[in-house]
């Protein structure tokens, strides 16, 4: 049976604003590059270039990075079928499945579209889960394929650490122009420009983690919501959430530590930060937040327009 997940346009508003935000962002970080002597034409290149990269081999390198590797047909056969008939379900082309040998027990997708997709789980999740709460996270991340998130935050992250990565290697990869405009060069030499465009750049990287950061959040919660809709049990995906949760206590520190960087990506953190203030830097909503939607979506489900599906 079909169960086509409905359009998230609140997801999709939330991604053109933020791409709108951060393309204003560094237009901006563009002109103070200019008026501070950069050699622009050579930047532009290379991260045009580097974005070029990003864009069409994002998920070949989220999988080098994380160790997962693509499992062959007749590999994790229960979990091919599942992916294979979500997939139907959700009217998309069938990810290809990846498995990373980890005991921490996580998921991802990564690609740039639904027909380059790929879902990554790890040992851990499948050792750690029954088979319905491992339906329930492929759910999930079938969501982030249909939503097509998991491109645009691979792009917008991608620009976001450009700034960070100019301001440490302006002057080792010889970005900055001798010349440059209106005396830029001089400016160059008292060290003064670099120092504002050093400033700069953290400040656009600082401006872009948090828009990042706010669309990473509203994409969990979206991606809950369609998981809860393909399978029809969210009280399924929020007991896989509250096992994922605890078992991270018994992960050793380093191994968490390591997987840290790719948090944005996975279903639950590797090491979440503490509540409060604090979850405005947060890439995912604190778990008791998911746990509530998730709760309030089965009560809608469970009604009268939910049993009339």
């Amino acid at each position: 049976m079909q169960r086509r997940l409905p359009s998230d346009w609140q997801l999709q508003a939330r991604m053109v604003f933020t791409m709108l935000l951060l393309g204003a962002v560094y237009v901006v970080f563009a002109a103070v590059l200019y008026r501070a002597g950069a050699a622009v034409p050579l930047i532009a290149a290379l991260v045009g270039g580097m974005a070029l990269l990003q864009f069409y081999f994002s998920d070949r390198l989220i999988l080098l990075s994380t160790g997962a590797r693509l499992v062959g047909a007749g590999e994790l056969p229960e979990v091919q079928d599942m992916l294979g008939r979500l997939a139907a379900m959700a009217d998309l082309p069938k990810p290809r499945l990846a498995l990373v040998d980890t005991p921490m027990p996580n998921a991802f997708a990564t690609g740039r579209d639904p027909q380059h997709a790929v879902v990554a789980v790890t040992r851990g999740l499948l050792s750690r889960l029954n088979p319905a709460e491992v339906e329930a996270v492929l759910g999930h991340e079938l969501t982030h394929v249909r939503n097509r998130d998991m491109a645009v935050m691979a792009m917008a992250t991608f620009f976001s650490t450009i700034a960070a990565w100019l301001a440490q290697n302006l002057l080792w990869f010889g970005l900055w122009g001798g010349g440059g405009y209106g005396g830029g060069g001089r400016r160059n030499r008292s060290g003064e420009s670099l120092g504002m465009v050093m400033l700069v750049s953290w400040l656009v990287y600082a401006i872009s983690f948090l828009l990042i950061a706010a669309l990473s959040r509203y994409r969990e919660y979206a991606a809950d919501r369609g998981s809860a809709v393909l399978t029809g049990r969210p009280a399924n995906l929020a007991s896989a959430l509250l096992h994922i949760s605890g078992a991270m206590d018994r992960i050793p520190t380093q191994d968490l530590r390591q997987a840290q960087r790719f948090n944005a990506l996975f279903i639950h953190p590797a090491v979440s930060t503490r509540r409060g203030f604090s979850e405005l830097l947060m890439t995912h909503p604190s778990l008791e937040h998911r746990l509530g939607r998730l709760r309030r979506i089965e009560l809608e489900l469970s009604g009268p327009a939910g049993r009339g599906r």
